[in-house]
């Protein structure tokens, strides 16, 4: 049995600061891609897309956040759930800002296809300090059955390699990573989205804001970090089929052949921090088959030209 999906990543804009106009063309856009590309069955939008976020130029109004907040579940998952029931589809709405006590988090939900609310995942790492959302305090993944297991990070999470190195360490075998970011390091967050996914040989799907003031370039890449689809700036949805038996192949004979790096740092880790003393004991590691390491020998000379 194979274990293919077929994904799609959204690059939209909100109607800057007018939630229930958003939620329409939101609902209008998981409309059309269930008719217009039926085997996407997964559906991934940007960051604080719902919560309609304008440009870093127009500024939000006075008490934006607090007004747009609301707990999880909440009304709005309950929307997001009436409507992956009628189309049949997974959806990852972008983040939300939930509403925990006295708390606001930046938090992202996964809705499977029956309407169910799968996963809900808070930002560990918020853009400080122009983001002060509360952080969360715990990784999250999921299982799409017959397939494999998800994993979610937000935006900046991306920045920092332990996160993504621990969800793959946890089983994930893509990460989902909504994002939103018009500043001029979008550039370095493509380079970092490639390198997450060859350092973890996993694939990352990481759909930004498109329009008029998003800078676009979503983009989902392979386990071996190959561009799979890039956006520009506009508007646009990207589509493509992900094929989780190659991230166990990847896993299992190394990237090009040559780098099994699971095995390695299951059978000969670096001194890592005590917190990852025990990292052979990582989900990852169960299925691997042995690392045969080279007999020892002298290094050979290197070779003048």
């Amino acid at each position: 049995m194979n274990r293919i999906i077929g994904i799609a990543a959204v690059q939209v804009a909100p109607v800057a600061y007018d939630v229930e106009a958003t939620f329409r063309s939101f609902e209008q856009h998981v409309r059309q891609l269930a008719a217009s590309v039926p085997s996407a069955v997964l559906h991934v939008f940007p960051e604080f897309y719902l919560p309609a976020l304008g440009s870093y130029d127009e500024p939000a109004p006075s008490g934006w956040a607090s007004a747009v907040a609301e707990p999880i579940p909440g009304p709005t998952t309950e929307r997001v759930a009436e409507l992956a029931r009628e189309v049949g589809k997974w959806i990852v709405p972008g983040s939300l800002v939930e509403r925990a006590g006295d708390a606001l988090h930046n938090t992202t939900v996964v809705i499977g296809p029956d309407g169910e609310l799968v996963a809900a995942y808070r930002k560990l790492f918020p853009w400080m300090p122009h983001e002060n959302s509360v952080p969360g305090d715990r990784y999250v993944t999921f299982d799409v059955p017959r397939v494999g297991r998800f994993g979610l990070a937000i935006c900046y999470d991306g920045w920092v390699p332990e996160i993504s190195r621990t969800l793959a360490w946890m089983g994930a075998e893509v990460i989902l990573q909504p994002t939103y970011t018009r500043s001029i390091d979008r550039e370095q967050e493509l380079v970092l989205a490639r390198a997450n996914a060859i350092a973890n040989q996993l694939y990352v799907v990481n759909p930004n804001i498109g329009g008029l003031f998003g800078t676009g370039r979503s983009t989902i890449i392979d386990p071996e970090g190959r561009v799979l689809a890039q956006g520009a700036s506009g508007e646009e949805y990207l589509s493509a089929f992900l094929d989780l038996d190659l991230v166990a192949t990847v896993r299992e004979h190394g990237t090009a052949g040559l780098n099994q790096l699971w095995k390695q740092l299951r059978d000969f880790p670096p001194p890592f921090p005590p917190a990852l003393e025990s990292y052979a004991a990582g989900e990852i590691m169960r299925d691997l088959g042995p690392l045969r390491a080279p007999a020892a020998r002298p290094c050979a000379p290197p070779t003048r030209a």
